[in-house]
């Protein structure tokens, strides 16, 4: 999915469609052929090798695959044991694996081109294919690769050089060439120039010449340029149009859906696939120029991502998220209903259905972000919200909005459906009500909310809002009124009264508890947010019961945790 169109551009579903019965034998080998990859690529990676390997004409078979398809076999194989693959190769395909294989970004690995050298080297009688392969690289990668790995010495400068290691001297005897690799590298290097001098040892020196005097960051950049106009024509964009994927975009009403969704298409945990839904229906002319669409769109992700095009990892990574934003713009613009995902899928571009299934996350994104700026949601740097609710926004403000797991520690994950996003909707709104309960209940202004903190003596950081929050509603049911504070060390023992009834065995808080927090705090939350008010207050005091009220009715007295849920004056805050 994340291996590039080889046309480079969208082509139309329609005109497609329209000349399906189009003759010529163009056309036929092309279908042929891209019947056979999809056939390869279905097959486990090693069964796939084999089956190249095993054909009439093993060459010809490999050198009709796509460049990048091949380096995917020869990737998941491992280059160890696919080195058949690379030798079978042609010199074009065998480039496209160095600018694959040996990049990190904009940086050159000379031992990995060395590594694919190596793979490309058969026996003896393979030297000239070797050296096809190896002037299919650019001039600029050799003399790198060389620059790195070897010391050129002139010994009409200085004749009496006597370098440690391995060394070669060129034939007219200007040149001496010390090694600088070891192990299997260094003899790697070693037949590379041994072959190169016997090939035309005139080119050769003047090789070695430049390797002398060339500036490595120049070559290095001059191949990078080269490199990235091929990865352009293999469908790879520049930056600044790969971004322009993850584009806001106007999101139009989700259409009425006319049919409850087949079970057939429903995967496990209720999840629907609408890619495949929508390719399902597709005919086959139809399906290839839209896996070409889909190629388009993923390799713009790629880059947008700032990706290695041959880090096959992060193929997979970005090719997940591709299918993500893909699968929640067509259930949005199908009214989630997969029988008409097909027909989406022919009248709306993919680009269109990505940015679409995109813009749906980044609204979410930008409200959280909104949320986070507004006047009095961050005190002491720490934003005004419950642990869930703050980690939610954590995941939502990411350069790609993800969604928070309920389960701690565990790393946010994408967005795969609109139940999803609502949900996401949901604590979001949570949020913005406690933000608006905490600007109440702390005084109702920056300056104050600073200064309720500051009487915890500690930063609101180690302190907690969970914790904070918690004091507040304490306070509450002694004082019937806001007053951020620990309880004090005097009226420890009312506030155990005022909260708790039953035994040890069947604890149980009093009703007043809650009635008496929330009429003191009621009154200085706005209207709108007093639900989420009730709604805190209730999951505080069950937690202050689940954790303290046995203890609490067993001795009349708090357990020596309790300051670890309920901040004390005669416990300083840790």
């Amino acid at each position: 999915m994340a291996f590039p169109s080889r046309r480079g551009r969208r082509c139309g579903r329609h005109g497609a469609v329209s000349s399906e019965n189009g003759k010529g034998n163009g056309r036929d080998s092309q279908l042929a052929l891209r019947e056979l990859q999809q056939q390869l690529m279905r097959l486990s990676p090693r069964r796939r090798m084999d089956a190249l390997l095993e054909g009439a004409d093993a060459q010809a078979l490999v050198r009709a695959l796509p460049p990048e398809s091949l380096y995917v076999t020869i990737q998941e194989v491992g280059l160890e044991d696919a080195t058949e693959l690379v030798q079978l190769a042609s010199p074009g395909q065998f480039r496209a694996f160095v600018d694959l294989g040996a990049w990190k970004r904009d940086k050159l690995d000379s031992h990995a081109v060395l590594t694919w050298l190596r793979a490309a080297r058969g026996g003896f009688d393979d030297t000239p294919e070797f050296l096809r392969k190896l002037h299919a690289v650019d001039m600029e990668v050799l003399e790198y690769l060389l620059h790195e790995l070897v010391a050129v010495h002139d010994l009409e400068e200085n004749p009496d050089v006597n370098p440690q290691g391995v060394t070669l001297e060129t034939p007219e005897g200007r040149y001496l060439v010390e090694i600088k690799a070891e192990g299997a590298e260094m003899s790697a290097v070693r037949a590379l120039v041994t072959d190169l001098i016997a090939e035309n040892p005139f080119e050769a020196v003047r090789l070695l010449e430049a390797v002398r005097w060339e500036v490595p960051a120049e070559l290095e950049e001059t191949a990078f340029q080269f490199r990235k106009a091929r990865l352009l024509d293999l469908g790879f964009p520049t930056l600044e149009d790969a971004m322009a994927l993850f584009s806001r975009v106007d999101v139009p009403s989700r259409r009425p859906s006319s049919t409850s969704t087949p079970a057939a298409l429903t995967a496990s945990q209720g999840h629907v696939d609408y890619l495949a839904a929508a390719f399902r229906g597709l005919t086959e002319v139809e399906r290839q120029n839209a896996e070409d669409e889909l190629a388009g769109v993923a390799n713009a992700a790629l880059v947008a991502e700032l990706a290695d095009p041959g880090d096959l990892d992060a193929v997979r990574r970005v090719g997940e998220m591709v299918r993500d934003y893909l699968s929640l713009g067509l259930e949005h613009l199908t009214g989630a209903d997969p029988s008409q995902a097909t027909e989406v899928l022919r009248d709306t571009p993919l680009r269109r259905i990505f940015q679409t299934g995109f813009t749906l996350t980044l609204q979410l994104k930008f409200r959280a972000d909104r949320l986070a700026k507004s006047p009095g949601a961050v005190v002491d740097g720490v934003l005004l919200v419950l642990p869930e609710e703050a980690a939610a926004l954590e995941a939502l403000r990411r350069k790609r909005p993800r969604r928070a797991l309920k389960v701690e520690g565990a790393e946010p994950v994408p967005f795969r459906s609109l139940r999803e996003v609502a949900a996401s909707e949901a604590v979001l709104a949570r949020a913005e009500a406690q933000v608006e309960v905490f600007r109440g209940v702390l005084g109702g202004t920056p300056e104050s909310a600073l200064e309720a903190v500051a009487r915890f003596g500690v930063p609101l950081e180690t302190l907690g809002v969970e914790r904070l929050f918690a004091a507040v509603v304490a306070m509450a049911v002694l004082e019937a009124r806001p007053d951020a504070r620990p309880v004090p060390l005097g009226r420890t023992v009312e506030l155990g009264q005022r909260l708790f009834e039953g035994t040890p065995q069947a604890p149980r808080l009093l009703d007043s508890a809650s009635v008496r927090a929330l009429s003191g705090l009621e009154g200085a939350v706005a209207p709108e947010a007093r639900a989420e008010l009730r709604r805190m207050v209730g999951v505080t005091l069950m937690r202050l019961l689940s954790e303290l009220g046995a203890a609490w009715l067993e001795d009349a007295k708090w357990s020596p945790v309790a300051s670890e849920v309920l901040p004390m004056e005669s416990h300083p805050v840790p």
